[in-house]
């Protein structure tokens, strides 16, 4: 099946999900930075994370910040761009998020990048993955970083779960399924294919050549720290651009630190069931992915899956995020 991916209203090209290969056991992993800096005892936790789980990790590269970055920006795009051509990594997996990713976007344009590889990251990292798919087609994983949820470990609060990480990195089958552990605003099933990320950071593609185009998709909405009246302004937004018109379903994430600002008033829930229940598709709110408490769900994005908004929400992948 061809996908549409729209730069510009002139710029229209058609080519097929390009997945990269499986991430199994004893490949090497290389920790990136493309955002901002972490915390030496987290990152120590989680590379330790990675080695618990077999794979083979590169030797961190110590880079001095800048600023509110992890490096300087030239050094972020050399680290990115070089990783990417090793042929011994087989998957690049974030430090953490943050701010900053969108300056790895520029590096790479122009670029041929036929070859995709595995990319792992959540939050700040929705720049890049969003870029990837709108001008490579590149499949992503949605899922923990190194200090920002494999530092947490396993089934942990503030850590990630480990089977969905695992199918999205090693299965190369489909029909796996994704328990996303959240409540059904909107009842129904619907099949598409699952994009998104962080909302501001979807928002923020707007007006640009890689904007997103949501058409035909299960989108993926989540963030942290916004005011009720925030998420509210992005959505209004995003629905202004165009963006809601031909959803087939939304998973939405929990929104930690979004908390009304005066007692009583509209919640983020709240929000989105007043914004988005109108529009007719099966919605799941308060999802485990991305920013959440509760040990992270992964999700691969570019993939066709199949919701099923009742109860806590259910997310059946129907083609892999990587091949053999």
């Amino acid at each position: 099946m061809s996908v549409k991916f729209s730069f510009h209203a002139e710029k229209e090209v058609r080519t097929f999900p390009k997945r990269p290969s499986a991430v199994l056991k004893g490949d090497r992993v290389a920790v990136f930075s493309p955002s901002s800096p972490a915390d030496g005892a987290r990152t120590e936790k989680g590379i330790a994370e990675l080695q618990r789980l077999r794979f083979s990790v590169d030797p961190l590269r110590d880079f001095p910040p800048e600023g509110y970055f992890a490096a300087s920006e030239e050094t972020r795009r050399r680290e990115f761009r070089e990783l990417l051509q090793r042929k011994d990594i087989a998957c690049l997996i974030a430090l953490r998020g943050g701010y900053g990713s969108n300056y790895l976007v520029d590096a790479l344009s122009g670029d041929q990048l036929d070859s995709p590889k595995c990319i792992v990251g959540f939050s700040d990292l929705t720049t890049l993955q969003i870029y990837l798919w709108q001008k490579y087609g590149w499949v992503t994983v949605y899922g923990p970083m190194v200090a920002a949820g494999l530092d947490g470990g396993e089934g942990a609060a503030n850590g990630y779960d480990r089977d969905s990480l695992l199918n999205a990195l090693t299965r190369t089958d489909s029909g796996w399924e994704i328990i996303l552990g959240g409540e059904t605003l909107q009842k129904g099933a619907c099949e598409g294919r699952v994009l998104g990320g962080a909302m501001t950071l979807v928002e923020a593609t707007l007006g640009t050549p890689w904007e997103l185009n949501t058409d035909d998709s299960i989108l993926l909405l989540e963030d942290r720290g916004m005011k009720p009246y925030q998420v509210d302004r992005a959505l209004m937004h995003l629905k202004h651009a165009g963006k809601f018109k031909n959803l087939r379903g939304i998973v939405l994430g929990e929104f930690p630190e979004c908390e009304p600002p005066v007692p009583g008033s509209p919640s983020v829930r709240d929000v989105c069931e007043r914004i988005l229940v109108p529009l007719g598709v099966p919605i799941v709110f308060g999802a485990a992915f991305g920013h959440t408490p509760r040990p992270m769900v992964t999700v691969p994005l570019g993939v066709r899956a199949r919701l099923h908004a009742d109860g806590e929400g259910l997310l059946k992948i129907l083609e892999s995020a990587v091949t053999a």
